[in-house]
């Protein structure tokens, strides 16, 4: 199998790679917002798109410093140490937590690459409550980064496969596969993305600025792996579960009306530690590193091990990779690969 290209010329959002200009500059996020909120009848399909913001106080978000401040690309190391201090304030106010808000950078000739070994995962789910606890995700609505298919022997039509298990685990005549956000290297969802407020970072890992996201939920809708997650209501975190240690640009608090999604946990992996759910996993089989590097043992993988990734036709290139170590043993005599 021919592996996919992973390193990109372009790595920015809202279009460019492809040649389509972005939809909208980063200037534009007050005037395309305040349009669109006051949108009428004839864009209707907009305004179903945007009906969260419906609720929304627009006086006072239209005259908060917040929403008329810099792309968080364009602010300098002054604003953005302003900005984090006011989250680790109003985060101490909400929850009594004192947090620090970080802004970890892509590590120089460091591009991050996941392989998970379907022969070892026994759908226990660990990763994706080890998730939650380390990415301050929302406990009431829940909401979970990873979505793990119990998918009978013998397909991989994922049609068939059940993420709704309650059964004991590893259930006879089935194996297990954990989706999340796979950072492709030509990732849909900055490109539709009308303000920027997504885009892949040097490093590969595709993040969002929840504050400027305005939750129009086209990254969603363009996502072919169900990775984006939408707050329809003000997430619900108890305070004694907050985790303090957190990312600007990854597992600080999220609000209502944003999206968020996995970002390879990178207030982790940015200063050389391992995803949550790969240290949670009890079986070995999340396996994670630098593909530019040759010695790491993602590279190995991907070099000894017949690998593949979920929808290649749609040509994301995905940094997501799966494998098994004994395919006719998983997945039985003519199974598909």
């Amino acid at each position: 199998m021919k592996l996919p290209v992973l390193r990109q010329d372009d790595c920015g959002g809202g279009g460019g790679g492809d040649g389509v200009p972005p939809a909208a500059g980063r200037g534009s996020r007050r005037s395309f917002l305040r349009s669109t909120v006051s949108v009428g009848a004839g864009f209707a399909a907009l305004g179903a798109a945007i009906s969260p913001l419906a609720d929304l106080d627009t006086d006072k978000v239209f005259a908060g410093e917040d929403f008329f401040r810099e792309h968080y690309k364009e602010l300098s190391s002054e604003n953005k140490a302003k900005l984090f201090a006011d989250i680790e304030a109003q985060i101490d106010r909400q929850y009594g937590v004192k947090a620090i808000v970080g802004d970890p950078q892509p590590i120089p000739e460091v591009e991050f690459v996941y392989a998970l070994n379907l022969s070892r995962c026994i759908g226990c789910r660990k990763c994706v409550h080890a998730c939650v606890k380390e990415n301050n995700q929302s406990r009431s609505p829940e909401i979970q980064y990873i979505r793990v298919l119990e998918i009978p022997i013998g397909t991989f039509d994922l049609e068939r496969g059940n993420q709704y298990y309650d059964t004991e685990t590893p259930k006879p005549g089935y194996f297990y596969m954990p989706i999340q956000c796979h950072q492709c290297a030509n990732p849909p969802c900055t490109k539709v993305c009308p303000i920027e407020a997504t885009w892949q970072e040097a490093d590969g890992i595709t993040v969002i600025d929840y504050d400027w996201c305005i939750g129009c939920r086209y990254c969603q809708a363009a996502c072919p792996y169900w990775a984006r997650r939408f707050n329809w209501t003000d997430p619900g975190i108890p305070s004694s579960e907050i985790n303090p240690d957190m990312a600007y640009l990854s597992n600080r608090p999220r609000s209502r009306g944003v999206m968020e999604k996995c970002t390879f946990c990178l207030q982790r992996t940015r200063k050389g530690r391992m995803p949550a759910c790969l240290e949670a996993c009890p079986t070995g089989s999340r396996k994670f590193g630098n593909i530019l590097d040759p010695n790491s043992e993602v590279s190995q993988i991907l070099r000894d091990k017949r690998v593949f990734v979920l929808k290649e036709e749609v040509g994301t290139n995905p940094r997501f990779f799966y494998y098994f170590d004994e395919l006719t043993h998983r997945l039985g005599e003519g199974g598909e690969a």
